[in-house]
């Protein structure tokens, strides 16, 4: 395998990681999976009690809007609490710095020589990367505890994809109720959502290095059974009231 060869696999791999890490990942597979699996269920549940074209699509942009901003909330709390827990991390790193630098320059050498570094040359290179108490800092946390203060995550870019992604996944549903009305759009509404669902799978599937049909099947049959539960609870609702 060339140099370059080795270099573009090792970045592609390094910015998966850094995706994974900074919840983009995360964001984007719920974001897309809740606003289509939410908003057809709320759909498939208004139709089947009788509810007519203006009153499904009145609920359903309800749903989107609410569905967005509590997705984009919660992305932000998580990704911030989680940015404040790391930097707490590099906060007592720094501070062991000051207090126990030699020690963490003997964790820093067995985790290079753990790497296949000869133990001389690893503890030179501790040695010499302990130099500059900023870059010690860095290399230490990404080689000895699993850290990059680089990939700690961005709440608002977080919150941001999660609130624009669940509204795209709802317009999937919705959609088809612009243009028609009754069974006819809810049969519309769930084949669209469930081959939505199909390349959400797929593709979650094939980012992971996973069986590509399984993770579509998976997500296929995640619709089919949201759908039939809301109906059947719609339906029964409907009956109900009716």
């Amino acid at each position: 395998m060339t140099k370059e060869k080795h270099s573009v696999i090792s970045n592609t791999l390094a910015r998966r990681v850094a995706r994974v890490q900074q919840g983009g990942a995360r964001a984007a597979v719920l974001g897309v999976n809740d606003g289509l699996v939410s908003t057809l269920c709320l759909i498939v549940g208004l139709a089947a009690a009788g509810a007519g074209q203006e009153p499904v699509l009145m609920a359903a942009f309800a749903g989107l809007l609410a569905g967005s901003i509590s997705m984009a909330a919660g992305e932000w709390i998580s990704v911030k609490a989680q940015v404040e827990l790391f930097e707490g991390i590099l906060s007592d790193l720094k501070k062991e710095v000051k207090r126990n630098k030699e020690a963490l320059i003997h964790s820093l050498t067995h985790a290079l020589a753990s790497h296949g570094m000869p133990i001389r040359t690893a503890e030179k290179a501790s040695r010499d990367i302990a130099k500059n108490n900023q870059h010690f800092i860095a290399i230490y946390s990404s080689q000895v505890i699993g850290l990059n203060q680089d990939e700690l995550g961005s709440p608002w870019r977080t919150a941001l994809s999660s609130f624009a992604l669940f509204a795209v996944g709802s317009l999937v549903p919705i959609l088809p109720w612009f243009f028609a009305s009754g069974n006819t759009a809810m049969l519309i509404s769930i084949a669209g959502t469930a081959l939505a669902s199909v390349f959400v799978g797929g593709f979650v599937a094939y980012s992971s290095s996973k069986n590509l049909t399984y993770g579509a099947i998976r997500q296929l049959l995640i619709v089919i059974l949201s759908s039939v539960v809301t109906f059947g609870i719609g339906y029964l609702f409907g009956v109900a009231i009716g």
